[in-house]
Formats: C-alpha cells, sequence, structure tokens
C-alpha cells in the first residue's frame, strides 16, 4: 500500500561558500550552542552571576565537549581508525561525522568545571543553570541529522515515515541522483528517530524548567533530572535505530550506556540533598572616583562616552534565597555567619579540660590546707612545751628563796606591770 503522506529529507547537507564548506550539521550545532548559552546567561543571572559569564564559560566547555565526543565516537567505534582497513588520521577529520553525545556532555562538563573555578563560581550552580538549556540544543542539533539523511530507524508506514535519501559517497554532502538527475531514494519510509530524540528533549527541557520553578532544585539536582530524562527517552529511541553500531551482549552500546547513566544520575538524585544556592559577588572593584579639583585633562572621555562597563567580581559567596533578596533590595552584603561549634567538639573539649582543671585545683587546695595545718601543729606544739617548761621551773624554785636585789627588782617591776613581749604573744 501506497503511504497517504511522508516527511521528505533534504538532498543537500553542504553548501560551497567559494573555496569554504558550509554544512547543515555544522549549522546546527552552532544554532544549537548559542541556544544553550542564552537559556543559562538568563538562568545565572537569576542566581546572582555577574553579565557575560556564560560566554567565559562556553570558552572552555565548548571545545572540551567537541574533544569528548570525537573521543567517545572513537574509542566505540574503533574499527573505522584502527582496523585491518582502518585510517588512524580519520580520527581527526570531525568535519566527516562522528560525534558522541555522551562524550560531548563528559567533555563539556569537564570544560565547564574548569571555567567556573576560575569564575568563583560553584559548578553545581552552573550545572543546574545549564540543565534546561542543554536538552534544548541537542534538540537543534538533531535536525543536522536530518539534512544528513542518518540516524533513522526501521520501515513503518505510519504519516511521518521518513523518506531517506541515498547519499553520493563521491560527493559527501550531497544525494545520489539517477540518469535525469532525480535524487535518488532507499525503498519505503522509514521511523524518524532523530525527530523522536529532538521532541522528547525539547518535553525533558519543559519538564526541568517545571519541577526546578516547584521544587527549587540545586546542588546539581536539576542537572541530574535532565541526564534522567535524556537517558531515558534515549534508552527506547536507540532501540528503534537500525543505523550501523556495535553492540554488548546483542544490545547497542548506546542502550547499555544510557541505563547506566540514568542510574547514576538517579541515585545522586535521590541521595542528594540541600536549598537551591545563590550568589553575590566578592572583592569588586570599586567604582572610579573622578578627579578632585575639576582637572578636565585627568578625565577619561572616551570611557564615560562608553559608558560604564561590568566588571567581573574576584568571585562568590553562596547565600540563602532570602539573604539574595535583602541583598537585590537593598544592596546590603550579609554578614558572614561564623560556623557553628560542633556538640561533640563541645563535648569532648569539655571532658579533655575540666577534669583536669579540677584536679589541679583540688590538689592546690589540698597543699594549701595541708601547709596551714603544719604550720598552726608547730606553733601549737612551740607554746605548749613553753609554758611546760615555765611550770616545771616555778615548781622546782623553793618558796622562802630569797632573791637577790637585781631579781627582786624585776619581779616587782613584773607584778607592777611590766608584762614581757614573748609573754603577751603567747
Amino acid at each position: 500500500m501506497t503511504p497517504l503522506a511522508a516527511l521528505p529529507s533534504p538532498g543537500t547537507a553542504v553548501w560551497q561558500l567559494g573555496p569554504v564548506p558550509i554544512r547543515a550539521y555544522a549549522l546546527c550545532i552552532i544554532v544549537g550552542i548559542v541556544v544553550a548559552c542564552v537559556v543559562t546567561e538568563y538562568r545565572l543571572r537569576r542566581r546572582g552571576v555577574a553579565p557575560g559569564a556564560v560566554l567565559d564559560i562556553a570558552v572552555w566547555a565548548v571545545p572540551a565537549g567537541i574533544i569528548g565526543a570525537r573521543l567517545y565516537h572513537v574509542i566505540t567505534s574503533p574499527e573505522k581508525y584502527f582496523g585491518a582497513d582502518g585510517q588512524p588520521l580519520k580520527a581527526f577529520a570531525i568535519w566527516e561525522g562522528g560525534l558522541g553525545i555522551w562524550g560531548a556532555v563528559a567533555g563539556g562538563a569537564v570544560g565547564a568545571w574548569f571555567a567556573a573555578r576560575q569564575l568563583g563560581i560553584p559548578f553545581a550552580v552552573v550545572a543546574d543553570a545549564l540543565a534546561p538549556g542543554l536538552p534544548l540544543a541537542q534538540a537543534v542539533g538533531r535536525v543536522g541529522n536530518w539534512f544528513n539523511n542518518e540516524l533513522y530507524g526501521g520501515r513503518t508506514s505510519l504519516p511521518w515515515g521518513l523518506e531517506v535519501h541515498v547519499m553520493d559517497p563521491d560527493n559527501p554532502g550531497h544525494a545520489l541522483r539517477d540518469d535525469a538527475g532525480n535524487p535518488v531514494l532507499q525503498p519505503g519510509l522509514y521511523h524518524p528517530t532523530f525527530l523522536y530524540e529532538a521532541l522528547w528533549n525539547i518535553g525533558v527541557a519543559a519538564l526541568v524548567l517545571v519541577l526546578d520553578r516547584k521544587l527549587r532544585l540545586g546542588r546539581g539536582r536539576a542537572f541530574a533530572l535532565y541526564v534522567m530524562g535524556y537517558t531515558a527517552g534515549r534508552f527506547w529511541i536507540e532501540l528503534m535505530r537500525t543505523d550501523e553500531a556495535n553492540h554488548i551482549l546483542g544490545v547497542r552500546l548506546n542502550v547499555w550506556t544510557a541505563a547506566l547513566v540514568f542510574l547514576g544520575a538517579l541515585a545522586y538524585f535521590v541521595r542528594v540533598r540541600g536549598p537551591r544556592e545563590y550568589l553575590i559577588p566578592v572583592g569588586t572593584p570599586a567604582a572610579p572616583v573622578p578627579p578632585a579639583g575639576g582637572d578636565v585633562s585627568q578625565v577619561d572621555l572616551s570611557a564615560r562616552e562608553a559608558g560604564a562597563r561590568p566588571v567581573a567580581p574576584e568571585g562568590y559567596r553562596v547565600v540563602s534565597e532570602e539573604q539574595f533578596r535583602t541583598y537585590q533590595e537593598s544592596g546590603e552584603v550579609p554578614a558572614e555567619e561564623p560556623p557553628a561549634t560542633d556538640e561533640a567538639d563541645r563535648d569532648a573539649t569539655d571532658a579533655t579540660h575540666a577534669p583536669a582543671t579540677d584536679e589541679a585545683d583540688r590538689d592546690a587546695t589540698g597543699a594549701t590546707h595541708e601547709a596551714d595545718r603544719a604550720g598552726t601543729d608547730e606553733t601549737d606544739v612551740a607554746a605548749t612545751g613553753a609554758a611546760d617548761r615555765a611550770a616545771t621551773d616555778a615548781e622546782r624554785e623553793p618558796a622562802g628563796k630569797v632573791l637577790p636585789d637585781e631579781d627582786r627588782t624585776g619581779q616587782d617591776r613584773a607584778g607592777a606591770g611590766g608584762a614581757r613581749p614573748a609573754d603577751r604573744d603567747s
């Protein structure tokens, strides 16, 4: 039966601008990068990042993503480059196609992490800001597969079945033509799996935006949600594809990759908790002050005409959403809260220092009391001994003994009230 409708495919994917080839796939990749940057820039600003930071991140993330995408393709399809009939130098021919999205995300993440460290932005903030923009970029990139007449599925009779051209191996980027000059088509219609994936990615972007707004996701959980959504769709779409691929246990390699990456993202999303991070600048240079005295020779007129240019801060400090809103409204930088002392640390400190102090105090107090007792006992003993000796001497003296005049005179003085200081002290 002849299908009532079908999706056509372009017969040309490359245009010549003089000696320079303009490839539809490359244009789609560039447009996708621009879309991702615009979305990410908007979301970073809403978190407190200075304008233009996404460009500094893209300078590192885009080349690293392309390198990672090519490495993944070469590693997972080594026979094309290092097999019996392989050509190793072809591994560098990116313009001939062969980029793996898994390697692109991994390589781009490394580049973004490095750029974030240079800017003083937590990497989790960058990842969450990128989460809805990345699937939109992938959706735009899949249009390039349509131009290349690739990444389609099995035969179908559905109204949206895809017409696929036979591409000319001697004229890359162009459909093979018959003697009458008409492009040659593959027999029948095929599932447009690239279109399925593009539509799925748009749905993933919408899902991330809605749940992120509702749940206030932070600490990289919005990015983990994107990864789960993308890999869930890639799993069933990959099973529909019929293009050449390596297999493990009879299943396409990318199916296994999608399943493993999904589980890793799910584990991260479930285990990681925490509020959404907001940033305020740290170390922003002060605005230049015009010279005093009205000396026009010291005024930079060109800078004044150009207007004030935003200066990137030295770094950022993570604050709560409430503190960030207050900072936006009043410009007042919230004070840094001192780190709370852990209860266990306080207990350990008390257990270490308190007993030793008490014991030292008890020892010192005991030593003082012991010295007092010793001194008191010694004084009492001395006083008692002196009194006993005086009484003994008095008993030994005869009652009727006549004292010499000098002794009697002293005794009279003593009886008249002349007491000795030693006796008074006793």
